[in-house]
């Protein structure tokens, strides 16, 4: 029974500079109880279409074209047709919305508590009583435990899953019979993923709730959609059965978007792009796409690294001596149970952990979201006070030198971070950016020369020297990592510590770094830690893997004896998490 129909939907985004496409006369249905997945790459439209179904868009674009809503008695109702004041009965009550990032979402000055009560007092009509209790079923509904301390807490004090249970409580408090998901699970690691996709689901059978699942990860559409629509610079390029589309994919897109996965049961020396399947020109003035003549297989194949060759690498690599050591590195921090309370917890972030690192090589750091990755990232390179232990940097103990040291030795020593728009300076072009360490550092001889060098960096990292005037917000995700790994690279290190740095990114601008990270390491002979919680992007570019757990290494070893034959129990519960997210 058919729920939404949506015909020929155009979005435009109004500016002084003019009008921008972000949505191009699309068309599709969605029935009662089924899931819709909506997959492409950021800045597709896949957004875009949903705030265009719900009408968050008013101030800032125009929507043409009809969204049809089917009520379960009643005529159809044309959504772009209603006033604001009409659209507030659909919102929330008939059309519920879980945004990707929870924090940005949820109100940081307000407890979830409140938050929630709120939302349903608004749908519900309850007095606060009644709310504050059907609040309680909800949290308990989507698995939170500890409800009371869920009611009082602030979104500062949830991690990323528990946050997003929050908001998943605040779009099912209306009981509504369409849900939108777009991008739930994108920065959580695959267990946590695996909890929230795994609830939706039984919730959305629980209450025979339609959902559109938004997102880049054809893994986690090929789990959740009964059938796939998948966009491509605003338009559909494919629509149809999840099964017919990810097995015999017809459009060059879909194709490479399934190529660019990180395979698990093989070893690639980089991955397949979607440049690689497809290209687009300018004919009369109109976008044509054209499908380059080669097949998925026949890429594989190239890119294929065999056994041999790997256990080879592995060889010359560990017949070096280490360039980096870590002894008994422990991190601890202290949490008052309360503002007005004197006890303390220690929290033990990083706990006697040892390993080392091989010069040339990619370390591997994987495991859960708040199992120490970070800290650990953090504590070798001095921007984390240690508790105790010892990290030696060609032979040199770290924790031993004064400032001014530790200063000259960070240019050899470099960190890429996971948010690429937070670590750049708004106020700054991205050609300063890059600038500013060479500055620091006194790397060559002049202004001349070092202007020269960042237009080279620029080029590097598959950007044009024009855009050395541009800000951070006049980028992409994808290009502002680009940046940051430029800005890496501008005081010529030689070891780069990646923490979750494609972590946030679409599936093919994440194959398209890390393709840039493994030449980069080749051309210039770097050392990486690369941290993830995604075993298949860890597996492809790591040469050994670090495994950890509540802030010990749990286990460490070659990559492809971590998958094929891992010994700890947590290892494989990783493992197999991976596989079914798969």
């Amino acid at each position: 029974m058919k729920l939404l129909e949506v015909k020929n939907l155009t979005t435009q985004f109004v500016t002084s500079a003019g009008k921008t496409m972000a949505v191009n006369n699309i068309s599709f249905t969605l029935n009662r109880g089924e899931t819709l997945g909506i997959v492409g790459e950021s800045g597709s439209g896949k957004s875009v279409t949903a705030l265009s179904i719900i009408q968050l868009l008013d101030n800032i674009a125009q929507s043409s074209g009809e969204i049809l809503f089917y009520p379960e008695n009643g005529e159809a109702v044309d959504l772009l047709q209603l006033s604001a004041a009409a659209m507030r009965n659909y919102r929330g009550s008939e059309i519920g919305m879980i945004f990707q990032n929870p924090m940005t979402s949820l109100n940081p000055v307000f407890t979830c508590g409140n938050q929630l009560v709120e939302t349903i007092r608004l749908h519900q009509k309850l007095n606060k009583k009644a709310a504050t209790q059907k609040a309680i079923e909800l949290l308990q509904k989507v698995q939170l435990s500890d409800t009371q301390r869920m009611l009082k807490s602030y979104p500062h004090q949830l991690s990323g899953g528990q946050k997003q249970r929050v908001m998943i409580a605040m779009a099912i408090s209306g009981n509504p019979v369409l849900l939108i998901a777009d991008e739930p699970t994108t920065a959580l690691d695959v267990t946590v993923q695996r909890e929230i996709l795994t609830l939706m689901q039984s919730l959305q059978t629980e209450l025979e709730t339609a959902l559109i699942f938004i997102t880049h990860d054809l893994g986690v559409i090929a789990q959740m959609a009964n059938r796939i629509l998948v966009m491509y610079q605003g338009k559909i390029v494919e629509y149809g059965e999840t099964k017919a589309i990810l097995n015999a994919p017809k459009h060059p897109y879909t194709k490479g978007l399934l190529a660019c996965k990180p395979p698990l049961n093989y070893r690639l020396s980089r991955l397949p792009t979607i440049n690689n399947f497809m290209e687009t020109v300018i004919e009369n003035g109109e976008t044509i796409i054209k499908e380059k003549p080669i097949q998925i297989d026949e890429l594989i194949n190239q890119y294929k690294v065999s056994t041999a060759d790997f256990l080879a690498r592995q060889k010359m690599l560990q017949s070096q001596m280490p360039i980096l050591k870590v002894k008994n590195l422990s991190t601890h921090f202290i949490q008052k149970n309360a503002w007005y309370s004197r006890s303390k917890i220690v929290l033990k972030a990083v706990n006697d952990v040892n390993f080392e690192v091989f010069e040339g090589e990619t370390l591997g750091l994987v495991g859960e979201s708040g199992c120490g990755k970070t800290t650990l990232g953090r504590t070798i390179l001095r921007l984390v006070e240690a508790e105790s232990g010892q990290v030696f940097y060609k032979n040199e103990s770290l924790f031993d030198l004064d400032d001014k040291a530790m200063k000259s030795l960070r240019k050899e020593l470099q960190i890429i971070f996971q948010d690429p728009y937070s670590s750049l300076n708004p106020r700054k072009t991205i050609g300063e950016a890059i600038l500013e360490p060479m500055q620091v550092h006194g790397i060559l001889n002049n202004e001349v020369e070092r202007k020269a060098r960042v237009l080279e960096l620029l080029e590097t990292v598959a950007l044009s020297p024009a855009h050395y005037h541009r800000y951070p917000h006049e980028f992409s995700g994808g290009q502002r990592q680009r940046v940051c790994i430029a800005r890496a690279l501008s005081v010529e290190p030689k070891f780069i510590i990646c923490d979750e740095c494609v972590s946030a990114l679409d599936v093919s601008v994440q194959a398209q770094i890390i393709n840039l990270l493994i030449e980069l390491r080749e051309k210039f002979d770097l050392t990486y830690i690369f941290i993830s919680h995604d075993l298949a992007v860890v597996k492809l570019i790591s040469d050994r893997i670090a495994v950890m757990k509540t802030g010990e290494i749990e286990e460490l070893n070659d990559a492809e004896s971590i998958y094929d034959a891992p010994q700890s129990e947590y290892t494989q519960k990783l493992i197999l998490t991976q596989i079914g997210k798969e």
